[in-house]
């Protein structure tokens, strides 16, 4: 268990004045540098532009900016609570791009995108598309934050189809690839091939959708979904079109039959609900990626003294467990791969380069320094270390990396021609960090 503890005064007192602010890159010290910046110099680098949009990328921030977008409607596992109370998880997200992935990025809460126009209700995709539109010109990417199902899966499509940029949704694919990476890994813990693996997700949102289609992606053949109904199978006539994607062919109809004989359960639902004699029935060696926070659907301690000194995999989304699903070891990097390679997209092949780099580099040994900082935990391969640790500085060089390496391969980036030399710059940035 980790030591770290917060209270209401010392978070709102961290957050007065807000968590991020504007860094020049150039300087403006000199009469010369104001004519550089600004008038009259200036006008040369909008002429540029004018004559060939595409240097809006060499001659503006664009490059390296990423908006950081999301109308409340779904903040942080609390809800719907509007674009004005979302800006605090905003900011915090543009904190870990910069402290993480050195990409620069901006809150962009949006107002006036619901569906009945009131100040608290559902999303309309549209209103959303028609602003992230407008204010694009600026950004090189576009990662959309806390928006309600279903509508974010119709923004994201529609965006990504629109826009010469990457453009992701961190609620359907951040959780999605770092799940990936740890399934990689207890696949190769318990000797058993991606295609064997019999998989139950609960909770069929943005994060569960997607965490299934990265586990097909994957290799996964045998995967059962459920939602608040129970399991999503084919017979059913009320399902979505992203869940009747994944409607199995079965006759469990609950959770707990559906777990029975099942080598891991993924849960991005609720708290506490599977019980013990489901973790029972399930596989020799099961893994339990219980993720709702801040309760899981099962708690470690419990799954500990059900299965005593049988082998098993435990992961959570909260720090202050071993084995914690964090999205901030996803997309800081993600943005970082996709940007150095000039990507127009974030495609599958580029997230699961992602999920594969992250479950190598846990198979490594942990620098000291590393270590130091989790002195409670014993980092080392094995079912309590599945996935690395976000304060490990390789991670930037290791996932962003692959990231564009798989840009370029897929034909996401046509631009980038010199890897080796990408590789090379990412290690001198991250030495300079």
């Amino acid at each position: 268990m980790s030591s770290v503890t917060v209270n209401r005064e010392t978070v709102l007192d961290f957050h007065k004045g807000g968590k991020v602010g504007m860094r020049l890159v150039r300087p403006l010290k000199t009469q010369m540098d104001l004519c550089l910046a600004y008038t009259p110099g200036v006008a040369h680098a909008v002429q540029a532009i004018a004559d060939d949009p595409a240097a809006v990328f060499d001659y503006t921030a664009k490059r390296s900016l990423v908006a950081v977008v999301s109308d409340g409607t779904a903040i942080l596992g609390m809800g719907d609570l509007g674009a004005k109370a979302s800006i605090p998880v905003m900011e915090g997200k543009a904190v870990l791009f910069k402290a993480f992935g050195d990409v620069d990025a901006w809150p962009v809460p949006l107002d006036h995108c619901r569906m009945n126009g009131a100040n608290i209700g559902k999303t309309d995709p549209q209103r959303v598309i028609d602003a992230v539109l407008a204010i694009a010109p600026m950004y090189g990417g576009i990662n959309l934050e806390d928006i309600a199902a279903p509508a974010c899966f119709e923004i994201e499509d529609q965006l990504d189809a629109m826009l010469d940029i990457p453009v992701f949704h961190d609620d359907q694919w951040g959780t999605a690839v770092i799940t990936l990476a740890g399934l990689m890994n207890y696949a190769l813990l318990c000797g058993r091939g991606m295609g064997d693996l019999r998989v139950v997700i609960n909770g069929a949102g943005a994060a569960g959708i997607r965490i299934a289609d990265m586990c097909k992606a994957a290799g996964v053949r045998d995967l059962v979904m459920c939602d608040t109904k129970g399991v999503i199978h084919a017979g059913r006539t009320d399902l979505t079109a992203n869940k009747r994607r994944h409607a199995a062919d079965t006759k469990a109809r609950t959770l707990s039959e559906a777990l029975r004989g099942a080598h891991v359960f993924i849960g991005v639902s609720v708290a506490d609900c599977v019980k013990a004699d489901d973790v029972l029935g399930m596989a020799e060696y099961p893994a339990i990626f219980a993720m709702s926070n801040p309760d899981p659907e099962i708690k470690p301690d419990m799954v500990a003294a059900v299965l005593g000194d049988r082998p098993y995999i435990m992961a959570t989304g909260r720090s202050d467990y071993a084995n914690q699903i964090n999205n901030v070891l996803g997309f800081p990097y993600l943005f970082r791969g996709a940007l150095d390679a000039h990507a127009c997209t974030v495609n599958t092949a580029m997230k699961v380069a992602a999920s594969e780099a992250l479950a190598a580099l846990a198979r490594e040994p942990v620098p000291a320094d590393v270590q130091e900082l989790y002195r409670r935990e014993r980092l080392v391969f094995g079912n309590g270390y599945i996935i690395p640790k976000p304060f490990d500085r390789r991670l930037f060089v290791e996932v962003s990396y692959a990231v564009a390496r798989a840009a370029v391969e897929s034909g996401a980036a046509s631009g980038l021609n010199d890897l080796e030399g990408l590789r090379k710059n990412l290690d001198e940035r991250n030495s300079k960090r």
